[in-house]
């Protein structure tokens, strides 16, 4: 039997009075304060209280920790606070301001978030899709559903998991082919004992296919598909989809063919293209140019180039390697991401299915096309994207965001292609706000805008948040629907410069 539990973070009400930092959490004993001026970003922008009293609430889980010397004003609600040294409390809307954050669920406070729960689910015979799920008791809020990118997982959202979970339902999927949706069976037959590569025989060499395995090719319109039965099967009514990388283009392509299952979608740092080969649906007189598609058993050759070039792709240095690459905080903590990749590179298909995933054929939508279809159905769409990706840079997103002008578009730095993941904190910050805004039908303003109007202008904050008892900055652009290409230059030679000055 499964048992889920739900928590609830406290709202802390903070003032500055003569040099001394005035807290307040949500207690049954009552606090009085000499003056607290109280600001709530998601569903009121002014409100002031007055009350008096020396005493000081316990409080159980606080966000603020490590700020208490900072000299820092700070002006709390549950979603965002305003910041400001100088002159107290100040519109989010102007350049300039600070804005703290909540951190994510402290273990080292006996706050460990929402419970994860590791699941399967079988679609079809031999495949079994791994998911994990969180806040299934939050029985009337939205459900999320995160989609991963290549060569990951359901694990690379535990963040999202254990911290929105505690508000929302929230699932996380493995394609078919990476994670733990990998088969449980060989999909091909052998006439020998197969071939071995260390102490592991590899799965997918065979020479004649499986029955269970006739036509199956990893690829974009399987897992396409994947989603949308997962939805109508487990989760069962629309939700919010979020996908990362590859998980980007797969959330927008399923939104353009199941509009009616979709709430909303975020890309996070979506690539915009996925396959080499030609669809044999849309293409199929250039299809049949290419003898093999991804299907099983693969052919000598390929099998051959897969058993030279497996020994690289899933040695621990190369991923290590990649890991770096990706993330432009080196400090993050990526032993667990890291130790799960190892783990599903031993297993004895993901050689061959790595191999179907790179010779799959394209999609039957390019990026565009989905796109232009989300645009034409009305399909809310948000923009997240690490500033600092050596991958997807954001470029990419802001041609999604000229062709989206009303998408809010977030730029974090710094932070490279997997900000869920490198600035959880943010991530999260920005998806609960972007949900609210839409659950409200817009009477709550985006995250970063106090008043809707302000959704035409860019605007730049330092969001701030604790992690480990340290604080932690980053700067986030918000790119309004007057977002032009020459804004974009100047915002990117005023960084320059002002790092060059730092630097100097």
């Amino acid at each position: 039997m499964e048992i889920l539990s739900f928590h609830s973070l406290p709202c802390y009400h903070v003032g500055m009075m003569s040099g001394k930092l005035l807290e307040k959490s949500l207690s049954p004993r009552p606090l009085k304060l000499s003056l607290c001026t109280y600001f709530r970003y998601s569903r009121e922008y002014h409100l002031c209280l007055n009350k008096h009293n020396k005493s000081r609430a316990p409080q159980s889980h606080n966000p603020l920790k490590g700020f208490r010397s900072s000299g820092l004003r700070v002006f709390s609600g549950y979603d965002s606070y305003a910041v400001d040294d100088e002159e107290g409390l100040r519109s989010v809307t102007g350049n300039g301001d600070r804005v703290l954050i909540p951190g994510l669920p402290d273990e080292s406070n006996g706050d460990h978030g929402a419970p994860i729960s590791s699941c399967f689910w079988e679609w079809k015979p031999k495949l079994n899709v791994h998911y994990d799920k969180s806040g299934s008791d939050n029985v009337n809020s939205p459900p999320l559903l995160f989609l991963p990118g290549f060569g990951v997982g359901s694990f690379h959202y535990e963040k999202q998991l254990m911290d929105l979970g505690r508000e929302f339902r929230v699932w996380a999927i493995d394609f078919l082919g990476q994670g733990m949706s990998l088969p449980s069976e060989d999909p091909t037959q052998s006439k020998d004992a197969g071939i071995s590569t260390g102490a592991n025989s590899l799965w997918g060499f065979g020479d004649e296919t499986e029955p269970w395995a006739n036509e199956l090719v990893y690829s974009i319109d399987l897992w396409q598909d994947q989603v949308r039965y997962f939805i109508e099967e487990v989760i069962k009514e629309p939700v919010y989809i979020v996908g990362n990388s590859l998980g980007g283009y797969v959330a927008l392509y399923f939104a353009a063919c199941n509009p009616q299952l979709v709430k909303g979608v975020t890309l996070l740092n979506a690539t915009p293209f996925w396959g080499f080969l030609p669809n044999p649906i849309t293409s199929p007189r250039l299809a049949r140019v290419f003898p093999w598609a991804g299907t099983f058993p693969l052919p000598a050759s390929v099998r051959k180039l897969t058993e030279v070039s497996w020994q690289k792709i899933s040695d621990p240095g190369s991923i290590a390697e990649i890991l770096k690459q990706v993330y432009a905080d080196h400090s993050t903590k990526v032993d667990k991401v890291f130790s799960h990749i190892i783990e599903t590179a031993q297993h004895p298909a993901a050689a061959a299915s790595l191999a179907s995933i790179m010779f799959a054929p394209r999609g039957q939508l390019s990026f565009e096309e989905a796109l232009s279809r989300c645009q034409a159905k009305k399909v809310p769409v948000c923009l997240v994207y690490g500033k600092e990706d050596p991958w997807v840079k954001p470029i990419w997103g802001l041609q999604v965001k000229r062709q989206l002008p009303e998408a809010p578009y977030y730029e974090i730095s710094p932070a490279g292609h997997c900000p869920h993941d490198e600035v959880p904190e943010v991530v999260n910050y920005l998806l609960r706000g972007w949900i609210k805004n839409l659950e409200s039908e817009g009477s709550v303003a985006l995250p970063l805008l106090d008043n809707p109007e302000f959704v035409e202008h860019d605007v730049a904050r330092d969001l701030e948040f604790i992690r480990e008892g340290s604080k932690r900055s980053v700067r986030v652009q918000f790119f309004g629907s007057k977002f032009s290409l020459w804004n974009l230059i100047s915002s990117y030679i005023k960084t320059w410069f002002e790092n060059h000055r730092i630097n100097s």
